[in-house]
């Protein structure tokens, strides 16, 4: 009986030890997930995030169809770095008077008429697949028209994440938004890939035009507080020449930028040459396309999730560096690879550095600059971060017709590394002028997050 009381109690004992750590894990769990949720709590930010992953879901699957039907009737290297090209080549020509438009106009309406004029193109393209009508001219002529409202479209969303979340969310609001596409980036090739084979990359034209209800019927739904615009002094080039000025007057925004451009320029086209990968190296077919760009897109997920986790701003230009260095390394990786599982495995660290450096730079770079300037900054983010893209997708092809797919990301990787290199001895004079220009905001009224400068306080911390 004794034996038995004493088991009963150790029994009793042990469940309620597990009862406590059950406790105690849901309890961590749950601020946790309320901490990477925050910018949810939004309802604004709610639809936007709902209507972007079903619409760009319908994007990514495009982009892949279409490198694919380019591929398919041309067979040709250099003209997949013409078709990067003339998608993103307007983004670096016209980004910058989109800034100046979301600077000066209601982003919200700039907003739903981007994206109406994206699903008309998205519905031209498929009509013209699907009928067998389709040349390769239409879809130069089409992807090139895309760019064009692209470069309207990207400075004036990456703005409007402030109207809608405020400066408290604004840094969990840029991961989130970045999960968002990354997680799209993964369905969306996935499904492409299994479209393409199965029924042409016409329906997958057709999916992504209707995936653009999604995202106009979210816009139309949100309840806008309408920001009272201060009327810009002097002419629309003066305004664009402003932003300009600024970012180069600021070291810790013009050093991000010029990272950024130049892992834009020489590591991002190895997207553009995946289907010589797919096709040639790894010798698959639309589906490993499809594969290969998800598991990169799985990576920047992870990514872009443990950006949501942060509660600011600290130590993010270390990363930015490392990541930098990290995109690089992992590319020369998967350019030596010649079996297909091992180059998805290497694609995951490919797309999770990427991301991350991108997500940082995006992060630190609207906690800076000062909300009348916002669009213009970002509207050089664009140029940098697409718009020197084709410029690259443009000598990756080039570089893959003479010297091989392969050699060509291995060297884009190489350069990133020294680029990553160069950044990180110059990470001193970026967190005394970062930190300076956090107290000038401060000091102006524009104070940045809490969780960017501790609480509010003037005396803000360095960023690391």
């Amino acid at each position: 009986m004794k034996r038995h009381s004493q088991r009963s109690s150790m029994d009793s004992e042990e469940n309620a030890g597990r009862k406590t750590a059950v406790g105690r894990q849901t309890a961590s769990s749950g601020p946790k997930l309320a901490l990477i949720l925050r910018a949810m709590k939004h309802r604004n930010f709610r639809l936007f995030f709902s209507g972007q992953f079903i619409s760009l879901s319908g994007t990514w699957m495009q982009m892949v169809a279409q490198s694919w039907l380019v591929y398919r009737l041309t067979g040709s290297a250099v003209l997949l770095g013409f078709i990067a090209f003339s998608g993103l080549f307007p983004v670096f020509l016209f980004a910058t008077i989109g800034g100046a438009v979301a600077d000066r106009h209601n982003r919200h309406r700039i907003l739903v008429a981007t994206q109406t004029v994206s699903m008309v193109l998205a519905f031209v393209l498929a009509v013209l697949t699907l009928t067998n009508l389709v040349q390769v001219w239409h879809v130069f002529a089409l992807a090139a028209l895309l760019g064009l409202v692209n470069a309207f479209d990207i400075p004036a969303r990456q703005a409007f994440i402030v109207d809608m979340v405020g400066r408290a969310d604004l840094i969990n609001a840029i991961a989130l938004n970045s999960s968002m596409f990354n997680g799209a980036r993964i369905i969306g090739p996935a499904i492409a890939g299994v479209l393409v084979e199965t029924l042409g990359e016409g329906w997958c034209f057709f999916v992504n035009a209707l995936s653009y209800i999604a995202v106009i019927a979210g816009l139309l739904l949100m309840k806008i507080k309408v920001q009272a615009r201060v009327p810009l002094p002097g002419s629309a080039l003066a305004s664009i020449a402003e932003g300009f000025a600024y970012v180069w007057r600021s070291v810790p925004v013009r050093s991000l930028l010029l990272l950024l451009g130049l892992v834009s320029l020489l590591g991002m086209p190895y997207v553009v040459l995946m289907p010589i990968f797919a096709d040639q190296i790894l010798h698959g077919g639309a589906r490993s396309l499809g594969l290969l760009m998800g598991a990169s897109g799985t990576g920047a997920l992870i990514g872009a999730l443990s950006l949501a986790a942060r509660r600011g701003a600290r130590g993010l230009s270390r990363i930015v560096a490392f990541s930098a260095a990290g995109f690089g390394a992992s590319l020369i990786l998967f350019s030596l690879s010649r079996s297909f599982w091992l180059s998805a495995g290497f694609l995951l660290p490919v797309g999770f550095s990427m991301m991350v450096e991108m997500a940082s730079s995006n992060t630190l770079i609207q906690t800076l600059v000062p909300d009348n300037l916002r669009g213009r900054v970002m509207a050089v983010y664009s140029m940098m971060f697409m718009g020197m893209a084709p410029f690259g997708a443009l000598l990756a092809g080039t570089l893959a017709h003479h010297f091989g797919a392969p050699t060509t990301v291995a060297f884009g990787g190489s350069i990133c590394i020294v680029a990553a290199m160069m950044f990180g001895l110059r990470l001193p004079a970026f967190r005394r002028e970062a930190r300076q220009m956090i107290i000038a905001l401060q000091m102006a009224g524009g104070d940045p997050a809490d969780e960017t400068t501790g609480g509010g306080s003037v005396v803000a911390p360095r960023p690391r």
